[in-house]
């Protein structure tokens, strides 16, 4: 299945690229340096391995210089390169087209406002196009150069721990290497929808593991195509379950690929890591995960806090240290779920509802509505059985939960199941995480007829629950 989605894509990227016009190398202007391009005819006889590094720091953040071990004892060069900074090193992954990756400099950009570091660029872009087995090929020995480098940048005063690499797809097990390479003494890595395909069965050896830096963590997006599946780091953050997020059913490469829709569809999951890693460096909204030991029992509402892993701080994406996970040892390979929205900044708040119902005949069906002001109705259907009598879910939200005004319940099985009218003990609504049962509003002995749908309007004061 791998080298059949390897294939289509390698035919997909010469379809699209001789379709475009053929060019020459990217040539850098004489004051800024910039990734490189493949050409035509190096795509098609497959890319040589070449490697260079741009330095973007906040003294240069509109304008990459190229960097090597040679700028550090070369006065004339003048390198911003400060070695009592921490430093982000970013690591694309595989090129379908032979092009260099346009998220990067955002990326970077992005860190620099963050925090005051050195951000390593790592170029690669001829050694990771063509067909996706042969690229695979080169990333060890892509990480063996960074590698180089990096003890090159310890000898001038960086400190191993002071490193945070970032890869993206293919790039995190290039990050892996690396931190194998240096026996896992490196600061942390950031995996952003790690590789899939050739890597889900490999060793530990061959791919991200948390073995490989001090903290490994991991944001899953694609798992059920380019990503992989399975965890790899301390943390590992699965969005919306780590395969289908939301907005990308509809990509805008659908519209212009007519061919192969599908491609844009795959590509818009497997970058929504890298976007929503960029969004949470903004800090605008919190990106918070939840244990659990499956999707599915997240969404049934069986993991609303974060007190028996983490002692009840929940870990967030973004910068802070060690994804604010402050229990001692670590988690290992440890699954946190959570809901995004289809844009940026992508956070949405995690609303509980859950329903205690009076013992049923008949199996019944509900539909749930939570309406909130100018924002469009979030639904859920909850299938009901007669042998239990709470029902619970997780609903993503654009606000949260003291600006939900109503909340709205329908017998949407009342024909199917031929189920009659519904008592329910109570119907409750909170926001995870939840730290109290009292931090529920609730409503009491609640009748739901056959043909009307019953509804309750808050009005809540946020701050006041």
């Amino acid at each position: 299945m791998a080298l059949l989605r390897s294939a289509v894509l390698s035919l997909l990227a010469i379809l699209v690229y001789a379709s475009s016009t053929a060019g020459n190398h990217t040539v850098s202007t004489a004051e800024c340096a910039d990734l490189s391009n493949t050409t035509w005819s190096e795509y098609r006889h497959g890319g040589k391995l070449e490697v260079q590094y741009l330095l973007l720091t906040r003294s240069n953040m509109d304008c990459a210089t190229v960097f090597s071990k040679e700028s550090l004892s070369d006065p004339q060069r003048r390198s911003p390169f400060n070695s009592s900074l921490p430093s982000k090193v970013i690591i694309h992954g595989f090129r379908a087209l032979g092009t260099k990756p346009s998220w990067v400099k955002t990326l970077a950009q992005g860190l620099l406002w963050a925090e005051d570091v050195n951000v390593l660029v790592v170029d690669w872009v001829y050694g990771a196009s063509f067909a996706y087995n042969r690229v695979v090929q080169n990333y060890k020995e892509v990480a063996v150069q960074i590698s180089v480098l990096i003890n090159e940048l310890i000898t001038h005063g960086s400190k191993l721990e002071s490193f945070h690499f970032i890869g993206v797809s293919l790039g995190a097990h290039v990050s892996g290497f690396v931190g194998t390479l240096f026996g896992g003494k490196i600061g942390r890595i950031t995996g952003l929808d790690p590789a899939g395909p050739m890597f889900k069965g490999a060793d530990v050896y061959d791919r991200l593991d948390p073995s490989d830096a001090l903290f490994v963590e991991a944001i899953h997006t694609d798992s059920d195509y380019f990503g992989i599946s399975i965890p790899v780091g301390h943390v590992d953050f699965f969005l919306n379950g780590g395969m289908d997020q939301a907005g990308c059913a509809r990509s805008q490469f659908a519209s212009i690929l007519v061919y192969f829709p599908v491609y844009g569809y795959f590509i818009c999951d497997h970058m929504r890591a890298v976007h929503v890693y960029i969004s949470a460096l903004n800090d605008s909204c919190p990106l918070t995960g939840f244990p659990c030991y499956s999707y599915d029992q997240f969404l049934n509402g069986r993991c609303v806090d974060c007190q028996e892993t983490f002692e009840g701080t929940c870990p967030r994406i973004g910068l802070l240290e060690r994804s604010g996970i402050t229990v001692s040892p670590l988690p290992y390979q440890e699954k946190v779920f959570l809901l995004t929205s289809a844009s940026a900044p992508f956070c949405v708040h995690h609303i509980l509802v859950e329903l205690e119902v009076s013992p049923l005949e008949k199996s019944a069906e509900v539909q749930v509505t939570l309406s909130s002001g100018g924002h469009p109705e979030m639904e859920r259907k909850l299938k009901m059985h007669t042998k239990e009598n709470v029902y619970k879910t997780v609903m993503a939200s654009p606000v949260p939960l003291c600006k939900i005004h109503s909340i709205q319940l329908k017998n949407t099985g009342s024909r199917f199941y031929r189920q009659g009218d519904i008592r329910f003990q109570s119907v409750c609504i909170s926001e995870l995480p939840r730290k109290r049962e009292t931090d529920a509003v609730c409503v009491n002995t609640v009748y739901l007829g056959r043909s009307f749908p019953w509804s309750h309007d808050f009005v809540l004061l946020c701050g006041s629950y």
